[in-house]
């Protein structure tokens, strides 16, 4: 029985440390970085620089992810969304996940240098450091373009993954950035508006808390625009072909016409809506580039 009971706590303790990870947001993360990988090359992919590429940007972004449950763990105590978190719950302590965080950070600095390339572990450890202080501790508790700002951190990835395979940077891989940073606000803005009053709560000045949820509304529709047109420059630039074209011009409507159903509704009516689409929409996008991407290979060896 003891020993059934100390299994149970061992489970619950390791999924408590899993948790602190994000790891719906790893995933996103590692398609992404695994996208630029993919679009960065004509051939295949070299198996070392794949799996440990991937190894290690995950194991920056899950150690971003839980610094950043540490450093929020008061602010979490004072939101629906964010109090049942382990550290901020009490579940685990501080302490210990600071140093599981920085082990999971040092651990990737590793594999990126030893196995990958110098420029890939530079790059993610800025990203991690990007979203973990500067976003965290700086950006999010004092200005309402926190999220603007600090996206280019959530940007990242489809550049680490360019640079993971071959070794420098690349204007189509600031492409796949760009698309990632003007999506960022329309994203997680909606969402925002949402949780509004958790927001306000926590003492967030988050756009919707301090500009008003119509303001916000009007922020979205725009910023939604802009990735209209910015997602369309992979087919200008001849980075991709017509399909992408299709898709891009076809998910740009439905992103479109959710932010615009959510400016004209009452308070936060459609806005998880608006959020759920978003995330379709940027698996959607990146999806499409691969398949035109391929698709464009296959019709030149044929």
């Amino acid at each position: 029985m003891s020993t059934q009971i100390v299994d149970r706590v061992a489970h619950h303790s390791l999924h408590a440390y899993y948790e602190c990870c994000k790891p719906k947001v790893v995933y996103l993360i590692l398609f992404t970085a695994f996208v630029g990988m993919l679009l960065s090359t004509e051939g295949f992919l070299p198996f070392d620089k794949l799996i440990f590429g991937l190894v290690g940007i995950g194991l920056a972004a899950a150690a971003g992810a839980a610094l950043n449950h540490v450093i929020d763990r008061e602010l979490d105590q004072h939101m629906d969304r964010t109090r049942a978190r382990p550290v901020a719950s009490g579940e685990l302590k501080a302490s210990h996940v600071t140093i599981f965080a920085l082990s999971l950070a040092t651990l990737s600095a590793l594999i990126l240098v030893l196995l990958v390339n110098p420029l890939t572990a530079i790059l993610t450890l800025s990203s991690m450091i990007g979203y973990a202080v500067i976003y965290t501790v700086f950006l999010k508790r004092n200005t309402p373009q926190n999220i603007v700002i600090g996206g280019a951190a959530g940007a990242a990835p489809p550049i680490l993954g360019w640079t993971a395979i071959t070794g420098e940077l690349h204007l189509q891989a600031l492409l796949l950035f760009l698309i990632i940073f003007v999506w960022t606000p329309p994203h997680f803005w909606p969402l925002a508006i949402k949780r509004k009053q958790d927001y306000a709560r926590a003492g967030l000045p988050m756009l919707p808390v301090t500009h008003g949820v119509d303001f916000t509304k009007l922020q979205i529709v725009l910023y939604t625009i802009l990735l209209v047109i910015i997602s369309i420059l992979p087919y200008l630039t001849f980075m991709s072909g017509l399909l992408y074209l299709v898709a891009a011009s076809a998910l740009g409507a439905g992103f479109l016409y959710h932010a615009l159903v959510l400016y004209r509704s009452k308070g936060d009516q459609h806005a998880m809506k608006t959020f759920g689409y978003s995330i379709f929409y940027l698996t959607a996008l990146f999806a499409f580039l691969l398949a035109d991407h391929y698709l464009s290979l296959f019709l030149k060896w044929a």
